[in-house]
Parts: C-alpha cells; structure tokens; sequence
C-alpha cells in the first residue's frame, strides 16, 4: 500500500495498461478483464486485476498530465514492482495524413518539460518506447482494421495551449499527435529498467477541428485496449 495506490501486497499484476480516466480504467476492466477486481479507490483514481487470456493484467487510471502520470507510474515500479506499463489514451492529430479513429503507437515523445527535468538538468533526453512492445502492437494492430501509425509524439504540459507557432514546428517535424502523458512514463521506464509504450487513439484533430462523436469512443477505444494487451503478453 502506498499513499496513492491503496493495494496490498500481489494484488497489482507485474503488467499495467494506464488509461488517464479513471473510469475509462473500469470500463476496460470490466469490458476485457475475466475477474476484475478493484484494489485502488484512494483519491477515486480506480485500479482494478484481473486476466486476460490467462495472463494477470492490471488498469491503473493515472489521472491528466505528467505530474499526475508521474506519482502512479513512481509508485507501481518502486512500490510494486510493475515490469509493463502501456499507456492507453486518446490524442489529437497533427498530421493530415493522420485521421479520427486512427491509432498512434508512440515510438518517440517530445515534451517542453516533465517532473523528472529536476534529475535531468541541462540535458535534452530524448524518451522512446520499448521497442519489444512496439513490435508487439505493430503486430497486433496489422490484425485489426484500423489505421496505425508509428512515430513521434508530443507530450504536452498543458491543455489550452495558447501557442499556434509551437503546433506549427510540432506539424513541420513530423510530430503524429499531441497528447499529455507519455514521455514523463518513457523516462521513469527508462530510468528504473521497465518496458514501456504509448498506444492511442486520435479523438481530435488539431489541423482540421474534428472530433470523434461520444457515441464512437467507446468501439474506438476497444481496439486500443486489445492492441496493447496482445502487445503486452505477447
């Protein structure tokens, strides 16, 4: 148990998808798990294990933003040991060539800054996912119909960003999509010797304003969740 994640000891599996919403945690666990069972209510940020194809799977939700991310990712890897950790998340596109419903895997994440700026200093760490794992999901999503691109990301350390020049260079440097969490995961991964990776799927587009009805979220979202379980276990 620790301040924010109130598991006992073995209840939290040694793989964990991480979706921000809490209670997109529940809706995956409930949708995909056998035999959920919720461990983390402290702060209403759900936690639940159960199996998938026999493999013991953990959703954390880990809340918006990196410092947010930051605490739950912290506390899995030193408290719990947790070995896997997959965010599952939506983002916003950057790239024409990128639509609504199409799914991200994160090989890279640019970000301004993170909480772990403090360890790093002056250097310019570059953050990337494991590459095991982004093979896996590759492969995984080559199975669905669904677009999937690979690349780099942006991780965003604020929401109503007020800098159009900022999204201009992100666009002019291939960046895929905008999202908020996935680099400060990349570099605890990094850091602690875990396996790590961003699979997403693009809710909105920052070039042309669409966004994906409410009502297409959740069969969106499904073929993210079993992309980066497959990947996971695989």
């Amino acid at each position: 148990m620790t301040v924010h994640i109130g598991a006992k000891p073995g209840e939290v599996a040694e793989i964990v998808l991480m979706p921000g919403d809490p209670l997109r945690a529940k809706w995956a666990a409930e949708t995909f798990l056998e035999n959920p069972v919720c461990y983390n209510e402290v702060r209403g940020m759900l936690g639940f294990t159960g199996t998938w194809n026999g493999h013991r799977i953990s959703i954390q939700g880990s809340g918006m933003g990196m410092p947010s991310l930051s605490i739950y990712a912290n506390e899995l890897i030193r408290e719990f040991d947790v070995k896997t950790l997959i965010r599952i998340g939506s983002a916003g596109a950057m790239q024409k060539n990128v639509a609504i419903r199409d799914v991200v895997l994160a090989m890279t994440a640019t970000t301004i800054s993170t909480p772990s700026r403090g360890i790093l200093k002056d250097l310019n760490y570059a953050p990337c996912a494991n590459w095991e794992l982004l093979q896996a999901a590759w492969t995984a999503a080559g199975t669905r119909d669904v677009t999937t691109h690979v690349g780099g990301i942006y991780s965003s350390d604020v929401f109503y960003d007020e800098r159009p020049d900022l999204n201009e260079q992100m666009t002019r440097h291939g960046i895929l999509a905008v999202e908020m969490e996935a680099a400060e995961l990349y570099t605890l991964a990094a850091r602690y010797g875990r396996r790590a990776l961003a699979v997403l799927t693009i809710s909105d587009h920052l070039l042309t304003e669409e966004a994906l009805p409410a009502e297409d979220r959740e069969r969106s979202f499904g073929q993210m969740v079993e992309i980066a379980l497959e990947a996971a276990t695989a």
